[in-house]
């Protein structure tokens, strides 16, 4: 299996994803040998034991480890630069940043045109960095025992493909975003490119959504047949132990947690907040998370006046997370384009009720939420207000939705894919 990240490297929902499916693939006694790109921070020392084996001919820095918890699965670990939801140009200043911390380290002796970091030479270009990596999967594949290559999203494609065509083994591509969900219309040709070639070479793709199922065969020219859908899962996270927060809280709280970018939609929850304050006094607006679109998000809800109603956190993870969703009233989603959601089904386990946009793939598995375009403020405010005031609407949703929420497990999610499996191997050997 190959991906973006895996806790505690995780900043987002792929990590998410990618920890609940292999966790019930573990609890089924599938083996799986995990690889991701990661730059290891040494607050994560506790947790992965680094391992740089003599034998591998570049220093590469792969490195070994093993989650105690998780039996059946191996990870492999590849230095890398590499960072879930990246563009070429957030990599090139991000790599810059990193040289000019190596230079500022040594006093300022070391060249700025050096592509060495810790003894590591990476590439400076995101392009030549994401093949460069693929030659190394390469390479530690060949010590591997598989009988199929799951990569997730476009970042690890041309490694897929390489480890297919020298393996023989079938290649799976599993599409948890496309280029179309995180740049719109305005998207980046060599992301595409490379999405594209990967779901064309695939032998089968597995797509979140019926939402992202559409986009796939719409936008890239994929046959229908070749896709199958496997919704995601979540977590139940109700039997942690956390303190309860002692804030008096005499407003209601509205939350917004995801990466404040174009496909999250966060000018759209400042927008329908406007409207709501402007009938409800009462009400506090939180919006959990990071991204590139923070700093216009916080001077927008200056210019509308809402300043002092919104409360920005930064990016949340672990305990932080159960706590804002405890002290929240309502979660609302309004992603543009959001090829599942996994975000609604937490709140939902954490009795949130939650607001939905029908731009989304978990819209197609919850009955009981509220559903809105992600353009329309008005519709989004007039349901804030309706759950905010009225309190048989809000605990039907809380109820009825928290437990569609419950039935929709990762270890589901994972047989779904296990099936894939099998068909896949039974194709592949009937065209031998």
């Amino acid at each position: 299996m190959l991906g973006w990240e895996f806790p505690p490297f995780i900043s987002g929902g792929l990590g998410t994803a990618c920890y609940g499916l292999t966790r019930a693939m573990d609890q089924l006694g599938v083996k799986v040998t995990f690889v991701l790109p990661t730059m290891v921070d040494n607050r994560y020392a506790t947790h992965v034991k680094l391992l740089t084996p003599s034998s591998q001919s570049r220093q590469a820095g792969v490195a070994f480890s093993k989650l105690n918890k998780l039996k059946n699965v191996t990870f492999r670990t590849i230095s890398s630069p590499l960072q879930p939801y990246s563009t070429p140009d957030v990599y090139q200043r991000q790599f810059e940043e990193a040289l000019r911390q190596k230079q500022k380290m040594h006093g300022g002796n070391i060249n700025l045109t050096s592509q060495s970091i810790g003894g590591i030479d990476y590439s400076g270009d995101m392009y030549a960095e994401v093949h460069r990596y693929a030659a190394i999967v390469a390479e530690l594949a060949e010590n591997e025992q598989f009988d199929v290559i799951h990569a997730h999203d476009w970042m690890t494609y041309p490694a897929g493909i390489v480890v297919a065509a020298m393996s023989g083994k079938p290649l799976i591509v599993h599409i948890h975003s496309t280029e179309f969900d995180r740049s719109g219309e305005n998207v980046n040709q060599m992301i595409y490119d490379v999405e594209r070639e990967g779901m064309h070479r695939a032998d089968k793709i597995i797509a979140v959504s019926y939402f992202t199922h559409n986009i796939i065969i719409n936008r890239y020219g994929i046959s229908g047949e070749k896709i199958e859908v496997v919704h995601n899962g979540a977590e139940h996270n109700g039997n942690w132990s956390l303190p309860e927060s002692n804030i008096s809280k005499d407003e209601k709280i509205v939350l917004f947690l995801g990466r404040i970018t174009m496909q999250k939609g966060p000018e759209y929850f400042l927008g329908a907040a406007k409207k709501v304050l402007e009938v409800m006094d009462n009400v506090k607006f939180v919006m959990a998370g990071s991204g590139n679109l923070m700093s216009k998000a916080v001077e927008m809800a200056a210019e509308l006046g809402i300043g002092h109603k919104v409360l920005f956190t930064g990016f949340l993870h672990g305990e932080d997370v159960q706590k804002i969703y405890r002290m929240a009233d309502l979660y609302v989603m309004p992603s543009v384009s959001e090829p599942f959601g996994i975000a609604p089904l937490e709140a939902l386990h954490n009795d949130v009720p939650v607001i939905i946009s029908k731009q989304s793939g978990v819209s197609e598995v919850l009955k009981h939420a509220l559903k809105v375009d992600f353009w329309d403020i008005n519709e989004i405010a007039n349901k804030i207000i309706a759950v905010l005031k009225y309190p048989p609407l809000k605990i039907t949703l809380q109820n009825h939705g928290n437990f569609e929420a419950r039935r929709l497990r990762w270890k589901d999610s994972a047989e779904k894919c296990l099936k894939i499996y099998e068909e896949t191997l039974e194709e592949t050997l009937v065209a031998v």
